[in-house]
């Protein structure tokens, strides 16, 4: 037998076989209409089931997609036993074993921030509208997402910031609680009383309306200072950046003013020259003035 007959009787062969193998290519086509028709009905379904609870819509969106991944995969693996029927189950299963292997190796930190975002939406270590620090990037969370989470910084940037990254490092939820503590310190001059000055500085500061009234104003002596005794004024105002920084203000402009009715000293720092021998102080000698010469006559 030639060459050319070879190759005919090869390529009738393959006809063959792909026409005998058309009933079971339809199947397989059916079972991956039926697939798709099953994996839309249930995303439908736990669209509706998932909206009448109170999970995150992000964390719904995750589950539609983990359930139409689940139908998926198992309508692919039955239309590959049907259109293959010489492949087995067990051989299907490790195909899409070592295939999976390989992507999570291509595709480690993806899946990695998949995970972790996962995580973040079940577990809500915090929620839209919290203001986090993490790493030095501190802002209000503006957006959650599967793969990162979005910060708005207190100076307007967007700072798109991976999940894997607030899943590992610690994170400071600083709006957790609706107060937060914040502290200052205030010095006055030696020669001043102790006491009463801790006094003028409570009162000022209790009378704030940044101030909360249901927790403590707290003022210690906290060290001697060059050029003073430093108090540590501690209170409790709103969680918020700007609620921070608005009652700072406050308390800085009130304590100064009520130090400066009661007559007590703000001190600026001294400093006191020591000379090992005495110094002789001679009057400076008056400069002579420059000799002009007289002009040139015209």
């Amino acid at each position: 037998m030639d060459a050319e007959a070879i190759v005919e009787n090869r390529i009738y062969q393959i006809i063959a076989s792909f026409i005998a193998s058309l009933p079971q290519y339809g199947m397989a086509l059916v079972v991956l209409a039926v697939t798709w028709a099953l994996a839309r009905v249930a995303a439908r379904l736990f669209r509706r089931g998932l909206g009448r609870t109170r999970m995150r819509r992000s964390l719904a969106d995750v589950l539609e997609k983990l359930a139409s991944t689940v139908i998926w995969l198992g309508g692919l693996l039955i239309a590959a036993v049907i259109a293959f029927p010489g492949i087995s189950p067990g051989q299907v299963v490790t195909a899409l074993g070592l295939g999976s292997i390989a992507i999570g190796f291509a595709f480690k930190d993806i899946l990695e921030n998949f995970i972790a975002g996962v995580l973040i939406l079940y577990r809500e270590p915090f929620r839209l509208g919290d203001f986090i620090d993490c790493n030095g990037i501190e802002g209000r969370v503006e957006e959650i997402t599967i793969r990162d989470t979005h910060i708005r910084q207190t100076d307007g940037v967007r700072v798109v910031v991976p999940n894997a990254m607030l899943y590992r490092e610690p994170v400071n939820v600083l709006t957790d609680l609706d107060h937060r503590r914040t502290t200052i310190t205030c010095g006055i001059a030696y020669g001043e009383d102790v006491d009463a000055a801790r006094a003028v500085i409570r009162t000022a500061v209790e009378a704030l309306p940044s101030v909360r009234r249901d927790r403590e104003v707290q003022i210690f002596a906290k060290a001697f200072g060059d050029s003073s005794v430093d108090f540590e004024v501690t209170w409790w105002t709103g969680s918020k950046p700007v609620d921070i920084r608005r009652s700072r203000d406050e308390v800085v402009a009130a304590v100064k003013r009520a130090l400066d009715e009661a007559g007590i000293e703000i001190p600026f720092p001294y400093r006191t020259l020591t000379f090992r021998e005495p110094v002789a102080l001679c009057r400076a000698e008056p400069r002579p003035r420059a000799h002009r010469p007289p002009e040139a006559a015209e």
